[in-house]
């Protein structure tokens, strides 16, 4: 029988040959749909050979079950209708499934002389029907089987087997490309079934549950009702540490996005130099470093939702970007020139006045009344103190799991109370760390909080002011405050028994409080004080 090479060289001298080749190439290569590539490629077939079915098939080798790739049949047969075929071939015919000889046809005129015609029946309802069998390979590595067949006996000849052997090497290619065309659409929608799925474990580890639903926050929650399965941008307005973040996770997994990307941002945590970068993506070699294309927060978002926390710390030129995308739904990259159109709901959280910075110039007037459409304010924890006992039992019972505490210990008689005489500055992050330290530092079977809160400072202050006495501005009282802290931590801002940490607060949110407030202590100045 004839070699593929030999197939070639009388290809080039043959102008039908050619012309054959060519057609039938643009066609079996029209489509990354195996399917499609297949319908093609069998009307323009039928023209040139007895023609009633094309099967394409892959051998499992470990298991002998025949998988089906793609099939086109001038009558559907339910045969072939499953994927993968709950049959599994004789041992004598692995043989001719398998590519052991480059370039070679094999053809069955007469299927039912072979003890494989089993195989042949289950492509066929007809024991009468003539077959070819061509095996596929890229660089002798098996890819699969392209079959053809016709109803009738002695159907194919030499030259319908020539044919078939000049697209040897196009079917291979693009039986190749098609299984790894399929095999990274799997992929990617597997990809994004586990951020789907890895998004709603991130919201819940950061807090789900919104603890005061029906007391101190049921005002909230009425709004965040109100808004949550619209597409309309909210702003979240409150002190550092009252949980706007998860605020912002119950509005997101309340509407229509829910199954869609939930991006987080920290504005006051990126460099000035890289918000724009970071926010909207950058092109390669847009600046130095920028090595190759970065797709940048808001595309990310795109179809879901993106959390810009702390967003009176944007730039002037952060905010002007900002605006547009909210107004124009599109964004440039920076170093880029292409707009993109984007589908995303923007979340903002703040905890300061934007409208005061407004009058100052440092916020622009237009981007506030953007994303001013919806404002909610939630209330410091001092102000919903009820909420305290169910939020004590909740991160006592989640920071036990978190601890691998075997059990989880009982609050102390008074403890409650304790914690509801106290101020709470730093809000509910300020109870949660607490109680992570009262569980570090327990010694019994029951937690409380009189060495991490002393009885001094838990007293009403308005119970210590005497009627002549001045009455001290909010901005001196924090300044007091973050003093004394900074004090008990010897200076130390970051880490454990920092003071950002006994605050409760984000480490670069109390540098900015304090750079605000005019607070220049040291860590050093403490150790002096030491000694």
């Amino acid at each position: 029988m004839e070699t593929f090479y030999d197939a070639i060289k009388k290809w080039t001298d043959d102008m039908d040959d050619k012309d054959f080749f060519q057609q039938a190439t643009i066609r079996i290569c029209s489509s990354l749909n195996i399917q499609t590539a297949m319908g093609n490629c069998y009307d323009y077939l039928k023209n040139f050979m007895p023609l009633d079915g094309l099967v394409l098939l892959r051998l499992e080798k470990k298991t002998g079950v025949i998988e089906l790739i793609g099939n086109v049949t001038e009558n559907d047969l339910p045969e072939l209708t499953e994927r993968t075929y709950p049959y599994k071939i004789p041992k004598e015919f692995e043989k001719e499934i398998e590519y052991l000889n480059a370039g070679i046809v094999k053809i069955y005129n007469n299927p039912e002389l072979f003890a494989e015609n089993r195989f042949f029946l289950k492509i066929s309802t007809n024991p009468e029907t003539s077959f070819m069998l061509m095996s596929l390979s890229i660089e002798g590595d098996y890819t699969g089987t392209f079959m053809v067949f016709a109803d009738g006996r002695e159907r194919y000849t030499e030259d319908h087997s020539r044919l078939l052997l000049l697209l040897l090497q196009p079917v291979s290619i693009a039986t190749s490309n098609a299984l790894k065309h399929q095999e990274l659409i799997k992929l990617k929608n597997n990809l994004y079934d586990d951020s789907i799925f890895m998004s709603r474990e991130l919201i819940k580890i950061s807090g789900d549950e919104v603890i005061g639903a029906e007391k101190g926050l049921k005002s909230v929650m009425k709004k965040v009702k109100q808004v949550s399965d619209m597409g309309t941008t909210v702003l979240l307005v409150g002190e550092t540490g009252v949980g706007k973040e998860v605020i912002a996770n119950t509005i997101h997994s309340n509407s229509f996005r829910k199954d869609g990307p939930f991006v987080k941002v920290n504005c006051g945590a990126i460099p000035e130099t890289l918000v724009d970068s970071e926010l909207f993506g950058h092109e390669k070699g847009a600046f130095t470093g920028a090595v190759s294309r970065k797709r940048g927060r808001f595309e990310r978002a795109d179809g879901g939702t993106i959390l810009l926390d702390e967003i009176g710390e944007l730039s002037a030129s952060a905010q002007i970007r900002l605006l547009r995308v909210l107004q124009q739904k599109t964004l440039e990259r920076v170093g880029g020139t292409k707009s993109i159109n984007i589908d995303v709901r923007v979340i903002a959280a703040t905890h300061r006045d934007l409208d005061e910075m407004v009058k100052k110039g440092q916020f622009r007037q237009d981007l506030f009344y953007r994303l001013n459409i919806f404002p909610i304010p939630i209330p410091p924890l001092r102000e919903r103190k009820k909420d305290i006992p169910d939020l004590l039992n909740h991160f006592v019972s989640r920071k036990s799991r978190e601890l691998k505490l075997y059990n989880i210990p009982e609050i102390a008689d008074g403890a409650i109370d304790h914690l509801m005489n106290y101020d709470w500055p730093g809000n509910v992050r300020e109870l949660e760390n607490i109680v992570e330290r009262a569980l570090i530092q327990k010694s019994k079977g029951t937690i409380s909080f009189d060495q991490i809160i002393p009885f001094n400072d838990i007293n009403d202050v308005s119970s210590n002011l005497h009627p002549d006495e001045e009455v001290l501005a909010l901005d001196n009282l924090i300044s007091m405050h973050i003093k004394k802290i900074l004090t008990i931590s010897k200076g130390k801002i970051n880490g454990p028994g920092g003071a950002a940490e006994i605050l409760g607060i984000n480490p670069n949110t109390l540098r900015n409080r304090m750079q605000k407030l005019g607070i220049t202590y040291k860590r050093s100045e403490s150790i002096k004080k030491r000694f």
